[in-house]
């Protein structure tokens, strides 16, 4: 049986002022700094996430769904 495909747009909350974005996640790379649009605060992933996706999006990162451990 194949694996699923993982899910590659994620919702990013910026957790200042509640602004959210729908973004494409890259499947090769992290994203570990995010700008927000809507207050310009820099987004860092929390301790123990590999990426801003796995902080404050609604999907984690595609290395995550696909059962990995984070990012490479």
């Amino acid at each position: 049986m194949a694996a699923a495909e993982p899910e590659l747009f994620s919702e990013i909350t910026c957790p200042d002022c509640g602004h959210r974005k729908t973004e494409e996640m890259p499947t090769d790379a992290c994203i570990y700094f995010y700008e927000c649009e809507g207050c310009e605060t820099l987004l860092k992933p929390n301790q123990g996430d590999c990426c801003v996706f796995c902080s404050f999006g609604s999907v984690k990162c595609p290395p995550i769904q696909m059962g990995g451990g984070g990012c490479a």
